[in-house]
């Protein structure tokens, strides 16, 4: 058992004895990056799902979970020479400080809004690691919608961007187009997700963040749907579609 009061010092502590190579966890040490990587997604997702839910003792339990990823991705490193968990705070602190200089570093708060301070600051961070393009550092392991909308921005940064929601919306019609006329079902596969990226594109353009937008209509579909079970006693097994039509507005109607 650990005796150290410093909480954080507890939980590194308790990792490295976890990763012991002589009295560790068999199931710990057998970890390595790329299997640990899916969990780390999972328990971020899980931290927002706790927010969603106002749920402030899952929140306090998920952030948790996330913070012992960051510890065991930082042992890892650790054991293999690369930086320790120390390195990986004093590098977000560096971060922070150079991206907030009107509040660390003395320049002036003025001339530029909120959101450009700060996508110019990543913008340099970039430059110095030697981006060569604007597509650079978009996290490949991002939700596709998300990534889209990554995408865009960067695009749209430089200039190659709609200046209006008419020709995404156009661009949109044409897709719907090209993929009801596809043939295969590798074609149709690339028709889709062009179908999707014009779809993002569009709703960017008007100003609303994709991945909510996805995210309420989730919600609300999931809502309407368990009014339908409930108005149908249960289950939808057994009502034809005219049925379920006619529960679906009956619920919309509801609301």
């Amino acid at each position: 058992m650990t005796t150290t009061t410093d909480p954080l010092a507890r939980l590194l502590t308790i990792m490295a004895a976890l990763r012991d190579p002589d009295h560790g966890c068999e199931w710990d040490l057998a970890q390595n990056f790329a299997t640990i990587a899916p969990y780390t997604i999972e328990e971020a997702y899980e931290v927002a799902d706790a927010i969603a839910r106002d749920d402030m003792d899952a929140l306090r339990e998920e952030l948790g979970d996330l913070l012992l990823q960051v510890v065991f991705h930082s042992r890892m490193a650790q054991e293999a020479g690369h930086f320790a968990f120390a390195d990986v705070a004093d590098a977000i602190s560096d971060k922070m400080e150079a991206r907030h200089p009107h509040i660390f570093g003395g320049a002036d708060n003025v001339g530029q809004s909120r959101e450009e301070r700060w996508e110019n600051a990543k913008a340099a961070e970039r430059a110095a690691k030697g981006a060569q393009s604007a597509m650079d550092g978009v996290a490949l392991a991002l939700p596709a919608l998300m990534r889209a909308e990554k995408l865009q921005k960067r695009a749209a940064r430089v200039g190659f961007d709609w200046p209006d929601p008419a020709g995404p919306a156009a661009k949109l019609v044409e897709e719907t187009a090209e993929l009801a006329a596809a043939e295969t079902p590798e074609h149709r596969l690339e028709e889709a997700g062009d179908m999707l990226f014009a779809a993002v594109n569009l709703v960017r353009a008007h100003g609303i963040a994709p991945e909510e937008a996805l995210a309420r209509a989730n919600a609300k579909f999931e809502r309407r749907f368990r009014a339908m079970e409930a108005l149908a006693g249960g289950t939808l097994a057994g009502h034809d579609l005219d049925a379920q039509e006619a529960l679906w507005q009956a619920v919309k109607r509801s609301e």
